[in-house]
């Protein structure tokens, strides 16, 4: 009995000993010394961006045409035989220029026919004229013959206008395209002769979302490119369609462009960029942004912490973020590593930009 004591003694001295060592030890060994410091806090790393005022361009992107400033389908007015064409194939041509005739024979035939009963009709007026001075004939008898004189006049103002109908002239200054009938064709007004295009000068139409309509005017500079042409161009809106479409809630816009050297032609698809507006305003990285259920926040730099700071924001780009209030210049907006910073962390940043 008395051996079986001093084992349960033993026992339980064993498992004190096991349990000081392997629970307690730790916690003693933890414990700050007496007269020693608790180590210094770790910093986070971080980079920054310095926030200065820089020129914001808000710029809207869409697709548009190029189209001639004036372009038009030549046709004849009356039916006839094609029995000349005088243009070349894509070349110039100016404002009032012959392009093409239709066989006018017998209107000419007409016109000389008209020609000679005019003579006859004058003179016999003039000659009735002078015995109605001398009250030779009646006033009724004048009028008679003025009344000929003048219906030969207007014949022969109609047949001159239906000549003037056989001639294809050039409505205005441009250049001329490829021919679709050829010389000795009969052509009524349903046939093209040729198009013609004004290309000095290109319209840019174009159409932004309704929400951008109070931010387009007249004057607004059009950034645009086409294919096979890397460089971007420049245009100025001309005229905004007074009226948004009701089936795409867009509204169309229309831009002009000198095509000097005529390398940009009508038809083409474009890529349109519109600067709507030009101003100076802190813009930040879109990644320093944090949203929040009532606003936006970053953080920036402050005595090597980092605090936060309530922003307004205003437009955005593709990179960054127009800050409206909350920033001045020279503070440094944290850019990575935000999700896990509390207020007042201590940073340490690796990389600055501006």
């Amino acid at each position: 009995m008395k051996n079986r004591t001093i084992i349960l003694i033993i026992s339980i001295v064993a498992a004190l000993a096991l349990i000081k060592i392997f629970f307690l030890q730790p916690e003693q060994t933890g414990a700050p010394q007496a007269g020693g410091g608790g180590q210094k806090p770790q910093s986070a790393i971080v980079t920054g961006y310095i926030a200065m005022p820089m020129l914001f361009e808000n710029t809207i992107s869409s697709s548009g045409t190029v189209l001639a400033a004036e372009e038009v389908e030549l046709r004849p007015e009356i039916s006839g035989k094609l029995v000349s064409i005088l243009f070349k194939e894509g070349s110039n041509v100016n404002k009032g220029e012959l392009l093409a005739k239709i066989n006018d024979a017998d209107l000419q035939a007409q016109l000389k026919k008209l020609n000679l009963q005019y003579k006859l009709a004058k003179e016999r007026e003039g000659r009735v004229k002078g015995l109605l001075d001398i009250k030779g004939i009646s006033q009724e008898e004048y009028d008679v013959a003025a009344n000929e004189l003048q219906t030969i006049e207007a014949d022969m103002d109609f047949t001159r206008a239906q000549i003037s109908k056989t001639e294809i002239r050039a409505p205005f200054s441009g250049k001329i395209g490829l021919k679709s009938v050829s010389e000795g064709s009969f052509v009524n007004n349903t046939n093209v002769i040729a198009s013609m295009q004004q290309t000095d000068i290109l319209k840019i139409d174009f159409s932004v979302p309704e929400k951008y309509a109070a931010l387009v005017k007249v004057g607004d500079t059009v950034k645009f490119s086409v294919e096979g042409i890397g460089q971007k161009m420049n245009a100025k809106v001309a005229a905004i369609e007074p009226r948004i479409n009701a089936q795409t809630r867009n509204i169309m816009i229309r831009a002009m462009y000198t095509n000097t050297g005529g390398s940009v032609y009508p038809g083409a698809f474009a890529k349109v960029e519109l600067i709507t507006a030009k101003k100076q305003s802190f813009m930040v990285p879109t990644e320093a942004l944090i949203p929040e259920l009532k606003g936006n926040k970053i953080f920036v730099v402050k005595n090597g912490k980092a605090m936060p700071l309530k922003v307004e924001t205003g437009e955005r780009n593709d990179a960054k973020v127009e800050i409206l209030s909350g920033l001045n210049p020279g503070d440094t907006v944290i850019t990575t590593g935000i999700m896990s910073l509390k207020p007042e962390t201590n940073v340490k940043i690796i990389q600055l930009k501006k």
